[in-house]
């Protein structure tokens, strides 16, 4: 694996375009097709971002810092997925630790498109880690956000 930083716990920090991580990526239902079929080579898309990958290579979390034209603020965890035994909400916590070491004090958001998952409870995971629901985007998404402090 082409380990960009260590980090504690069940993460390590990897470059968007890693080829690992980009296979977890493209098993998420978020991932965007080129309409022309070209191959992808980034994953994390633009802004400040830490792209993490557990150390068995079976779990994927992305964080951007980017203007969101939704209008959202603060840092958005723009993909996880988990294909480990580890429960996702733990990992979920770990990665909320790395976020707020590298942007102190900053909103964390994620969207969780209802339609795409298999869950009766979207985003369940990220509740069971701390997260609430804040909103519904013009286009029916969910959106949840974990605030730094705030306990569940």
């Amino acid at each position: 694996m082409n380990e960009l930083f260590p980090v504690s716990g069940n993460w390590t920090g990897v470059k968007d375009g890693n080829k690992t991580a980009l296979a977890l990526y493209e098993r998420h239902y978020s991932c965007y097709r080129y309409a022309d079929g070209r191959k992808r080579k980034l994953f994390c898309g633009p802004g400040e971002k830490t792209a993490l990958i557990t150390r068995n290579s079976d779990a994927l979390f992305v964080w951007r810092k980017f203007i969101d034209n939704s209008g959202q603020k603060g840092i958005n965890c723009a993909v996880f997925r988990n294909e480990s035994l580890i429960l996702s909400s733990d990992l979920i916590k770990e990665a909320m630790e790395i976020a707020w070491r590298r942007w102190p004090l900053e909103r964390l958001y994620t969207y969780v498109n209802k339609n795409k998952i298999r869950s009766t409870n979207p985003g369940y995971c990220f509740k069971m880690a701390g997260w609430r629901p804040c909103g519904i985007t013009k286009g029916g998404l969910i959106i949840l956000e974990a605030l730094p402090g705030v306990e569940k």
